[in-house]
């Protein structure tokens, strides 16, 4: 009865999101999908992402970053673990993946290996990503929220049309709910997701803009706190040369969880254009205010809009396969 009850909203959902890829109903995903077939499952991802998280504290931020690039352009199905080779490139070397982390592709091919080994052929990388995103997220402050599983991987991997299906960091607040709007999400959502630069950095590329070429007559951007800028223009000085030159997203917690990117944007400590844009646009601005006065009102938005992108173009049936190993569909490690 229960999963009965769950059909219809799934279905609701997927209706919601324009991109997916498939006519065929979503598979209804749930938290106990490997209960019998690899037990372990949610124990050894967890192991995996501490041991790599204590190891190398961007992790986090990294698989975070890497779970939302995924999803976003074909659905949550892990194409953006698939390598290129001679006659196709592949998602993640289209242009705005470039710069994603070793460490995140690290933790989730670790973790595919152990389950590989204990249940092989049974659980998906796009499920291991997502588990481990949440896992990763909890481990740093964040809120824990409830991953459905039984994803299956994506077949099709292709860095055309990255480009356009990925936010960019210039992005006035009216191109923001456009594109966000026509993922499914709303502006509630779209600021809560924003949320995520509470960790990680930027590389100097993506604000330089905001240092040395605000416009005309002011080179900074006014709103940036002037210290701020001062730091960042040393950090950046020679960003051209050097382009792993980068900042923290967050300048006061930059490891940890929390809220205090909506207190930095009030202050002019926003890193982004885009972020910035959000604390003066009226549309984005009460809800920035509330996420930076109440932490468990952002943490509970946060997971929720975790919960639905999770759902985003999840690959069934023909439409995808449970891969060996997650950087190659399987006919090509087979061929």
């Amino acid at each position: 009865m229960a999963m009965a009850a769950a059909l219809p909203a799934l279905l609701v959902l997927c209706i919601a999101f324009p991109l997916t890829q498939s006519a065929a109903p979503p598979p209804v995903l749930r938290e106990d999908y490997y209960a019998k077939t690899c037990p372990d499952f949610q124990k050894i991802v967890r192991e995996t992402v501490n041991t790599k998280q204590m190891a190398n504290p961007v992790t986090a931020a990294g698989t975070l970053r890497l779970f939302f690039h995924d999803c976003m352009v074909t659905g949550c199905d892990a194409s953006l673990l698939i390598n290129s080779n001679h006659v196709n490139k592949a998602e993640r070397d289209a242009e705005p993946n470039l710069s994603l982390s070793g460490d995140a592709y690290e933790v989730i091919t670790k973790a595919k290996t152990t389950l590989e080994l204990t249940c092989p052929g049974v659980v998906s990388c796009a499920d291991i990503m997502a588990e481990a995103t949440r896992d990763l997220v909890s481990m740093v402050g964040g809120p824990f929220y409830p991953v459905k599983l039984g994803r299956l991987d994506g077949l099709v991997s292709k860095a055309d049309g990255v480009y356009e299906n990925l936010p960019r960091t210039n992005q006035t607040v009216d191109q923001l709910i456009e594109y966000f709007g026509s993922k499914g999400f709303t502006v509630e959502e779209m600021v809560a997701l924003s949320g995520a630069h509470t960790i990680g950095f930027s590389h100097c590329k993506e604000f330089t803009g905001r240092l040395f070429n605000y416009n005309k007559t002011t080179p900074t951007d006014p709103d940036m706190h002037p210290k701020l800028a001062e730091g960042l223009k040393k950090t950046c000085a020679n960003f051209e040369k050097d382009t792993s030159m980068s900042a923290f997203n967050d300048v006061i917690t930059p490891g940890k969880f929390d809220n205090m990117y909506y207190q930095n944007l009030k202050r002019g400590l926003g890193l982004l254009a885009s972020d910035n844009a959000l604390v003066k646009d009226p549309r984005t601005r009460p809800i920035v205010e509330l996420f930076a006065r109440d932490q468990e009102a952002f943490f509970k938005a946060f997971s929720k809009v975790m919960e639905k992108t999770g759902l985003f173009g999840v690959k069934t049936g023909m439409d995808g396969e449970v891969r060996r190993r997650c950087d190659a569909l399987n006919n090509a490690i087979s061929a």
